[in-house]
This record gives C-alpha cells, structure tokens and sequence, in this order.
C-alpha cells in the first residue's frame, strides 16, 4: 500500500533513531570542511614526503656558531684606538668627544676609519665617559663586536677544503689573552689551519688578543671547545696525532716523525705546563732542547719553535 513504510524499499520519514534521515546527521557531518589539503611533501605515505626525510637524514647538520658571551668590548685612547685600526681588528664604530684636540694621532683614526668604512660618530665627553666606563679614552674609542668563535671540527674542514693535512694549535691553562694573541700570529705564519682554546678558565679573543696577533686574527679561525679533552679525543677519532709540549717529554722535538701527517700540537702555561687529563689524552709528550739555566718557555714562543719545527719538517 502506497505509504506504508513497513513495506520492503520504503524510505522511513522520521528521523527519530535514524541520523541519516533529512539533512542532518552523518551525512552532514561528512560534508563539513576540514581545512586545507596538506602539501605532498607533509603527507606521510606520499613519495614526495619520503624523498624529503631522505634528503633531511643525509644532509650534514649545521653547528652553531660559538658567540662569545657579554656585549661589545671597547678599546680606549688615542694610540690604542689607532693601533686597533692598524692591527685591521673588527672595529664596528669609532667615537670622538665633542671639541677634542685634533692632533696626529686623532687625525690618523680619522683617515684609517674613512678607508676602512668605519663609522665615525662624535659624542659628548660625559656619553664617551658611560659608554668606556670611565677608562682613560683621551676623548677617542672604538668599539669591538664580541667574538665569533668557530667550532673545533671546523679547522679539519678548513684543511681538507686546501688539500693539506691537518695542523691545529691547542692551548691549555693559558690565560693571558697577549699569549693568545701570540699563538694565532704564529699559527698564521707556519701554516695551521686554527687554533683551539677551551671556553672556560682560558684567554679568549680580546681585543689585547687581537692586538698582539697583529692582524693574523683576521685570516686563521679560533675555536672554543666546551671541555678541552674531548676536542682532542675527538680529534684522535678523525685521525689526528695529538702531541703536547712539555719540559719532560719522551721525545725531542726535532727528532718528532709525526709532523708530517694530520696533527695537533697542545702547548700549556709557563707555569703549570699541561694539566693531568691533557697529558694522558695526548699521543706523545714532546720537548723543546734548552739551555740548563733557562726553565720553561711562554705558550706563544713555544708555540712559535713548535710550528717552525713541523713546518721544516713539512717542508
């Protein structure tokens, strides 16, 4: 009978027990937006999100650039501003106090600043005087950006781009950033390719080191490792030799055979020499021959007769 919903095929025309019923229920719930259509390369399953972790897991990770912690570092008065300029450190502005004397020294900073593109800004005595707080600047300083460290593996990368073996200078318990500064000139002139310094209870770059590397700073990475051991471990593991410089070494340091192969040499204090964890990590313990009356050598002649030596070698 025509509308009797109890025959076969009859459509129900209450939605009482039955969502499906009219417009309601899960037909309209599955007419709902759900937003945009993922990209291909999001959607797990699809080849264009598979070729993407392909590519993620085989590409090398990036590391961080070390920064050196605390603001700008300052440079006061006249002959150590233009000693900073000469010495091509990355001076980022140069200030004079309003009506300072013009002599040569000032007029120098002047001319070394507008060929290197520097910044040259005046400010009153009182501003200069907060901004050095209150360092003798004789009415001229220069500003230094906080260093930019570089991370230890990247001296072998260094190496490897040049197609040479690897030489890197460790420096271990030296805290005078003059020694620092040493090291890097030197380090530059024989050819290494950085030198390492560890982040803590050790010289950094300053801008004294900067001044006694004379430049050399500007062309030859410095590194800081957080724990100086396991630089040098991991050094051995990329295939590196690691010798240390010490008064009572097994070998001389002429009569060194490692020199011409992937090295690091480890130089110490004056005083203290090398601490006991670096001795025991490091291949070999190497001396350099002195005089009875003269004890010990500074980390940066040592350093200097150290590098010399393998660059003879080297050849």
């Amino acid at each position: 009978m025509a509308g009797n919903s109890s025959r076969r095929g009859a459509i129900k025309k209450t939605g009482k027990g039955n969502p499906t019923a009219g417009s309601g229920g899960r037909v309209k719930r599955g007419l709902e937006g759900r937003g945009p259509t993922p990209k291909a390369k999001d959607r797990e399953g699809h080849v264009a999100f598979k070729r993407k972790k392909r590519a993620e897991k085989a590409a090398p990770r990036r590391r961080p650039t070390v920064r050196k912690g605390g603001d700008s570092e300052w440079v006061a008065g006249r002959n150590s501003v233009v000693e900073a300029l000469r010495a091509h450190m990355p001076v980022s502005a140069v200030y004079v106090a309003e009506g300072a004397e013009r002599d040569g020294r000032l007029r120098e900073a002047f001319r070394l600043s507008s060929e290197k593109g520097i910044s040259l800004l005046e400010v009153t005595k009182a501003e200069l005087d907060r901004m050095t707080s209150g360092a003798v600047h004789q009415g001229l300083a220069a500003r230094i950006p906080a260093y930019e460290y570089a991370h230890p593996d990247d001296l072998l990368e260094r190496a490897r781009e040049l197609g040479e073996e690897p030489l890197v200078v460790a420096l271990d318990q030296v805290t005078d950033p003059r020694n620092l500064g040493a090291v890097v000139r030197s380090a530059a002139a024989f050819g290494a390719h950085g030198v390492v310094v560890p982040e803590r209870r050790a010289a950094g770059m300053t801008a004294a080191a900067w001044k006694t590397s004379a430049g050399a700073a500007a062309r030859i990475p410095v590194a800081q490792a957080v724990n100086l051991v396991r630089a040098l471990k991991s050094y051995q593991d990329a295939g590196c030799m690691v010798v240390g410089l010490a008064a009572d070494g097994d070998v001389s340091l002429p009569a060194l055979d490692l020199a011409r192969g992937p090295l690091v040499v480890v130089v110490g204090s004056e005083g203290d020499g090398l601490s006991r964890l670096v001795a025991e990590t490091c291949d070999q313990l190497v001396s350099i021959p002195m005089a009875n009356r003269v004890e010990s050598l500074n980390a940066g002649v040592a350093a200097s007769v150290a590098l010399y030596a393998v660059a003879q070698a080297r050849g």
